[in-house]
């Protein structure tokens, strides 16, 4: 079989765009011999620690026999401009895209920056970096030119060569020889079928391989991985729909030309590029570099992270401070059984003996700040009139979220 590593690949971490889980990508990246995987999700790195565990767990067990090296990356929009100019509809070309993989700890800290700058500062439609942030971050980095809405593959389908050509310069002039590359693929799309453009896909992709040859700039082929099996382009192209609320029979939608957006053999990408076989075999010199050291927090520090409250005087703690607000809760939410305790009603027993489990659990966890204030902002809306619901998700059965008024069931 064909050495080759996907470097484009999306999971339904790129919410309601893509159709298949990272477990089943690691699956199937070690079913193939492949030995490195990445996970390009579009503008976030939601899934990435779950991903990482998924290759770990797969490396552990003894029926694997081909351990899966995982390579964090991100497929992030570029803004055409300042990542702060937030005008026009997201049609007018917003955003570009680029996909980005860490080569090492730097690199992947670097990415971590990116893709929380890109939500807090350069959030329209879509999660946003500019090249300003790209010149204070790409240490660390290697880059590929994305797929059909990359900007250099969107110079072209505008006929604009040079002006691409001079794109291809200037990023491998930002992130440095051997750190960028020209990304070719082919899913079939025919020439008419992008918008604005005469030109198929092929077509794109000898331009690109003749400015690559132009400028020295490596080609690198990728399939932009949207589900697992070729069969599966009926459910992703139903979750398209769901994701923007069309119908099938609709023509004027998103939807991905035919059925080539799956998880390929090695063997399928070398058939499907083979004018280009040095672009196949980069796919793994690319995977060898990647060895970032993704740093891992132990789920038992957590607690470190969450908020304090400011408790009032004449209590010693928080802890102690919402146990006295819990009680004080329990007493009036359950008055009767209170009062029946002391005519031989077992209940009240009963009720403090949960309170005082869910209590040590969430003390235990480090969540009383967390509790105390939720109750804090729920109850002052009560109490100024403003309606709050009576509950919802994992905690709306909880008796000390009750006792605190947080939930009314």
């Amino acid at each position: 079989m064909t050495d080759f590593v996907h470097l484009h690949v999306h999971s339904d971490f790129s919410l309601q765009d893509a159709a298949v889980s990272v477990m089943a990508l690691a699956d199937r990246a070690e079913e193939l011999g492949m030995t490195h995987l990445a996970l390009t999700d579009h503008g976030n790195m939601f899934g990435i620690m779950k991903f990482i565990g998924a290759c770990e767990e797969n490396a552990k067990h003894e029926k694997r026999k081909n351990p899966v090296k995982p390579i964090a990356g991100c497929e992030v929009y570029v803004s055409p401009g300042s990542r702060f100019e937030k005008k026009g509809g997201e049609s007018d070309n917003r955003y570009y895209h680029l996909v980005l993989l860490a080569a090492n700890r730097e690199g992947y800290l670097n990415l971590v920056k990116l893709c929380s700058l890109a939500y807090t500062e350069g959030f329209y439609y879509r999660p946003r970096i500019d090249e300003e942030l790209l010149a204070q971050y790409h240490g660390g980095l290697i880059a590929l030119s994305a797929c059909v809405s990359g900007e250099i593959p969107k110079l072209i389908q505008a006929g604009k060569i040079e002006e691409a050509e001079a794109k291809a310069r200037f990023y491998r002039d930002l992130f440095g020889d051997d750190n960028f590359y020209l990304e070719i693929q082919d899913h079939g799309i025919p020439a008419g079928r992008l918008k604005g453009c005469s030109l198929s896909q092929k077509d794109i992709n000898k331009e690109i391989a003749a400015i690559s040859r132009k400028t020295g700039i490596p080609l690198v082929a990728t399939n932009d991985v949207h589900y697992l099996n070729r069969e599966d382009y009926v459910a992703h192209d139903i979750l398209l729909c769901i994701g923007t609320g069309k119908l099938r029979t609709e023509e004027k939608r998103k939807k991905y030309h035919g059925d080539q957006f799956y998880f390929k053999t090695g063997d399928e990408m070398a058939a499907l590029f083979s004018e280009y076989p040095e672009a196949v075999a980069n796919t793994v010199r690319i995977a060898r570099r990647c060895a970032a050291e993704v740093p891992r927090i132990d789920v038992k520090e957590l607690p470190r992270f969450l908020p304090d409250f400011d408790i009032p005087p004449g209590f010693q703690n928080a802890d102690i401070y919402l146990r006295h607000l819990a009680a004080e809760g329990l007493a009036k939410r359950y008055a009767k059984e209170k009062a029946d305790a002391g005519t031989g009603g077992g209940r009240w027993e009963e009720i403090q003996k949960r309170a005082d489990y869910e209590l040590d659990t969430i003390i235990s966890m480090g969540f009383t700040g967390y509790f105390l204030i939720v109750a804090d902002f729920i109850n002052w809306a009560k109490d100024h009139g403003i309606d709050v619901g009576p509950g919802r998700g994992s905690g709306a059965g909880s008796i000390a979220a009750y006792a605190l008024r947080i939930t009314g069931i």
